[in-house]
């Protein structure tokens, strides 16, 4: 009988029955006097015992201000030491942190807003071209729920901070703690659901699997909003006594290289085209970078020659592959510090501790043998709770037996390594960012001239993929260019949701039963665009 494309993660490590506020006090009660968080734009720096006592300050402030056990927090803002304290506060109360992207604009902040029923919203001011405290007060009048906002560096932020300490409020390891909003394929994004249980063991043990300890110094780069940042980052450093890094309040090539030299971090993170940015710098050898140890490149998919670059170039000879989703919070699979280079730049691991993945037939359901594509679906702890009011969508993606179906193809091997080949939803993945297609023809379609749009990922070297409208427009309708387009899009779309290309037809590409054929568009695109090197690339 053929072996069967399942596998499950054994250990002899222990999951964690800890809430994040208890795991967060055993690590400041055995590192106290340790660095814990260094924040390179203000160059403030937090020992355990200094970090531990700003968390608590803003805990106790958010309970004075009327926050209960369940209540949403939102929080707006780019990387900054103020991200990390509202993380550990929030879950110390059990209030439930909602992420938000910071590139959101203002229809989609409302939307947020309003779906996840947030009491109280943290934001930073501004950041860049961003007006936050702007869009924050054109929204706020048609949030029913939003009780109270405070901005960072405000007089209102210190006054957040409480001097007594409170009773801290029972929790359960299981409670819900974090909403991630993941775009879907329906158009609104939906409130991916997270306890304490899911994202303190996920980073836990991906802080395992690096081989963390209190001397790591951790450098990242990456977005707090997301899981990379605030779980493989942040809660993977705590869980093991080592020190958060972050180099600038959004990714820049030279910041990051200085930060890994001058703070000795021991491993770097990042999705490829921060890797790329990094190692075409143009004083990339003046950058002392012999401390790095390890790191992880995810997000998405890994071209082989920068992952050989990576190892040989930054030295970061144990340097990880990370596959997984907001969903499963976020690892399902994982490559091992002892893998052979070869395993290290040609797939994305094999499955976590405490895990199961498999690969099913995206028809039947039933496990394909290895060696066959299909479908990949994980099991375990790192299963969110459901996408937050939205018990439809869950069971589309949650089945009965509690696999969460990836939506993602992929082949196994014999020893459980596992590639990824494509995907079955349609979604894109610029730069580590999920773009859902149907969200951003939804938009096009307030276009007065446009009747019918699709929008679809093309390859791209730098971004991994682009995004590329096909349209069909109204009669008599004025001719439509890539620039009118993005300049509608400008200022109400996200930057990264704003398609690059755009190509006017009269009628898509449709199957006999009257569906669109994305695939063929896409196909189409390669050689409209010239796009056959980037196509060529290779990936984990």
């Amino acid at each position: 009988m053929a072996h069967l494309s399942y596998s499950s993660g054994t250990s002899d490590v222990p999951l964690l029955g800890d809430t994040i506020g208890a795991n967060f006090d055993r690590a400041v009660a055995a590192h106290a006097d340790r660095d814990a968080l260094v924040d390179r734009s203000t160059g403030l720096r937090w020992t355990y015992r200094e970090l531990a006592a700003e968390v608590d300050s803003v805990a106790a402030g958010l309970m004075a201000s009327g926050v209960g056990v369940g209540d949403r927090v939102g929080i707006w803002a780019p990387n900054r030491a103020e991200w990390v304290v509202v993380q550990y506060a929030t879950a110390r109360i059990g209030a439930i942190l909602v992420n938000i992207n910071p590139a959101y604009r203002v229809h989609e902040l409302e939307y947020v807003l309003n779906q996840a029923g947030v009491h109280t919203l943290l934001a930073s001011p501004s950041f860049k071209t961003s007006d936050y405290a702007g869009m924050i007060a054109a929204v706020r009048p048609r949030c029913a729920a939003l009780r109270q906002v405070v901005l960072f560096d405000s007089p209102e932020w210190t006054a957040l901070h409480a001097n007594a300490l409170p009773v801290w409020p029972e929790l359960s390891a299981d409670d819900p703690i974090n909403i991630q909003y993941t775009s879907g394929t329906t158009g609104f994004p939906k409130g991916a659901t997270l306890s304490h249980h899911n994202i303190l063991n996920n980073g836990f043990f991906v802080g395992e699997l690096l081989g963390y300890t209190e001397d790591d110094r951790v450098c990242v780069p990456v977005p707090f909003y997301h899981c990379f940042g605030m779980v493989m980052g942040n809660l993977a450093a705590t869980s093991h006594g080592a020190c958060v890094v972050i180099p600038a309040s959004a990714f820049e090539p030279a910041a990051t290289l200085r930060a890994v030299a001058e703070e000795r971090c021991t491993s770097l993170y990042g999705v490829p085209t921060m890797f790329i940015a990094e190692l075409a710098d143009p004083d990339f050898t003046s950058y002392d970078l012999s401390s790095l140890r390890t790191g992880i490149m995810a997000g998405s998919p890994c071209p082989v020659e920068v992952m050989k670059q990576v190892v040989d170039r930054m030295g970061m000879r144990e340097v990880s592959i990370c596959y997984g989703m907001t969903e499963t919070s976020p690892v399902s699979t994982q490559t091992r510090r002892d893998d052979s280079l070869d395993r290290r730049v040609s797939t994305v691991g094999r499955v976590g501790p405490h895990l199961e993945v498999k690969v099913v037939d995206p028809d039947t359901g039933r496990t394909v043998p290895r060696g066959t594509p299909g479908e990949l679906c994980t099991r375990g702890y790192s299963v969110m709770l459901g996408y937050w009011e939205q018990p439809d969508k869950t069971a589309e993606a949650v089945d009965a037996a509690r696999w969460m179906h990836t939506g993602d193809l992929a082949v196994m091997d014999e020893d459980g390594y596992v590639n990824i080949t494509g995907r079955i939803k349609d979604m894109v993945i610029r730069g580590g960012e999920n773009l859902y297609p149907r969200e951003i023809e939804e938009f096009l379609y307030t276009h007065p001239d446009v009747l019918d749009a699709q929008v679809v990922g093309v390859p791209d070297a730098k971004y991994g993929e682009e995004l590329m409208a096909w349209v069909r427009l109204r009669p008599g309708a004025q001719p439509l260019t890539a620039e009118s387009l993005r300049s509608f899009c400008a200022g109400k779309l996200a930057h990264q949701k704003i398609p690059r290309y755009v190509h006017v037809v009269d009628e898509f590409p449709m199957t006999v039963t009257g569906k669109v054929r994305k695939v063929e568009m896409r196909k189409q695109a390669v050689e409209i665009l010239g796009l056959a090197d980037a196509d060529a690339v290779r990936h984990a």
